[in-house]
């Protein structure tokens, strides 16, 4: 525990000085080095040699590459978004009905349409949106505040079983807690952002709730090629894939929403 405690403040200081006190390249490039080591980690679900992994990674690299070129109309980002949540919705499904059917392809697919879209949503907000760094900040917030209100209650209180199929120790209780504490970072952004709370914190409460699917979709595709942890990367933690599954899923909904609120473009 306590190596997990003093990670995540690590974490915690390196993303606030790498997004609220970095210009938006060195942001971007940050990110991007996130994304490279997710889509690394991700290889491995897989289940194939390392040239062909070094292969995926430089695949999803060229896809973040020109999703970031079509997408620069409003337009395009917006659909990129929309296909993103779409997914979610899919990995649901995938989740509820079919979590042993799992194949190569489908593995591959899922790893471009969970980072992708995210990577290149933060990056926008962060250098296109008024207050960008905040807002990109604020959603990593909201999703890590899911995450942690989960493990914690989970553990604290865990009794009735979220998905077994897929992650036997994650509970309903768990995801109470994790909506939570989501919610508190949620009333915090309302009155630092200054939105209305009747649209603002429902559309957290969603990318919280999504946040859910994000963090057991990875767990399937762990259970499936009979992994732990996607990685060693952080001590206490596990991989970078550990620490931003949760991420992938809320991103694109709360970036989504916030287009919808007025917020960005």
């Amino acid at each position: 525990m306590r190596s997990r405690v003093l990670t995540a403040l690590a974490l915690t200081a390196l993303l606030v000085v790498a997004i609220l006190f970095s210009p938006p390249p060195v942001t971007a490039a940050i990110l991007g080095l996130i994304l490279l080591v997710g889509a690394w980690e991700w290889s491995a679900f897989l289940a194939l040699t390392l040239p062909w992994r070094l292969l995926f990674v430089l695949l999803l690299a060229g896809l973040a590459v020109l999703a970031w070129r079509y997408t620069q109309p409003g337009a395009q980002f917006r659909l990129m978004l929309e296909i993103g949540i779409a997914w979610w919705v899919v990995a649901l499904l995938w989740i509820i009905l079919a979590p042993q059917r799992v194949t190569r392809a489908a593995a591959a697919v899922a790893g471009v349409l969970a980072l992708v879209p995210t990577y290149i949503a933060l990056v926008r907000i962060d250098s296109q949106w008024i207050d960008g760094a905040q807002w990109s900040l604020f959603i990593l917030a909201l999703a890590f505040a899911a995450d942690t209100g989960a493990y914690f209650a989970g553990g604290r209180f865990g009794r009735l079983p979220l998905a077994p199929r897929v992650s036997p120790r994650k509970t309903w209780e768990g995801v109470i807690g994790g909506i939570l504490l989501a919610l508190l970072v949620a009333l915090a952004g309302e009155r630092w952002f200054a939105l209305p709370s009747l649209r603002f914190v429902p559309l957290c409460l969603a990318a919280a709730g999504f946040s859910v699917i994000g963090d057991l979709t990875e767990s399937l595709l762990k259970r499936h090629v009979h992994l732990k942890d996607s990685g060693r990367l952080f001590p206490g933690h596990g991989g970078a894939l550990d620490r931003i599954d949760s991420v992938t899923a809320a991103t694109p909904v709360m970036a989504l929403g916030l287009i919808w609120l007025g917020v960005g473009k």
